[in-house]
């Protein structure tokens, strides 16, 4: 495969990817970072493993560089904004890839899934990575494996804890019901005082 050919197709997905990842202000420069080494090493590719699956891994590997440098605080400190980590349709949800009824809707779902992903940005970098690659990625379990270079048994392990730990941190920051449509809604926790 050309180089041209795995830009156009991957270029999008890693950026949007690394944004889950390390933040906006890193992804951009990160993601040219990760396909320079693919530009680099892709006639080297012997296709161990999927195309995909070797992509995402110099991505990841990046990622977990550029989050375990000392100066590097999840973008400069700043949390995602909830247009940063849109899907490719302007209304998509990023857990479902619906597209939004009403504005109203898609309003809530949009500060529903920035409030998701500001929890998801504090998660451990092991956890944040697991979760991204499997829930927003929509990778399998092996995939992730090969992309981490764990076994299957830890990466199962590792996405069931990271899993508990999103759960807990939801349950702790927010309320969730039923809204009059009968569909998944969810509010922040006001703050308590101490």
């Amino acid at each position: 495969m050309r180089f041209q050919q795995v830009y156009y197709e991957y270029q999008g997905k890693i950026l949007r990817y690394l944004t889950r990842m390390v933040g906006e202000n890193e992804a951009e420069d990160l993601t040219q970072e990760v396909f320079v080494k693919i530009g680099q090493a892709l006639e080297t590719f012997r296709g161990e493993s999927s195309l995909s699956t070797w992509i995402y891994q110099i991505a990841t590997n990046a990622a977990l560089d550029k989050l375990r440098h000392p100066f590097n605080c999840h973008a400069g400190g700043k949390l995602l904004p909830v247009e940063a980590i849109t899907e490719t349709k302007e209304d998509e949800n990023i857990w479902t890839g619906e597209v939004m009824a009403s504005t109203e809707q898609r309003v809530i779902r949009q500060e529903m899934n920035g409030c998701i992903r500001e929890i998801i940005q504090t998660l451990p970098e092991t956890y944040r990575s697991v979760i991204v690659l499997s829930e927003l990625e929509g990778l399998s379990d092996a995939e992730i494996a090969d992309i981490l270079g764990l076994t299957l048994q830890a990466t199962k392990i590792r996405l069931h804890r990271a899993r508990a730990r999103l759960r807990k941190e939801l349950s702790s920051a927010c309320i969730f019901y039923r809204d009059d449509r009968q569909e998944f809604a969810c509010d922040r926790k006001a703050a308590q005082a101490d």
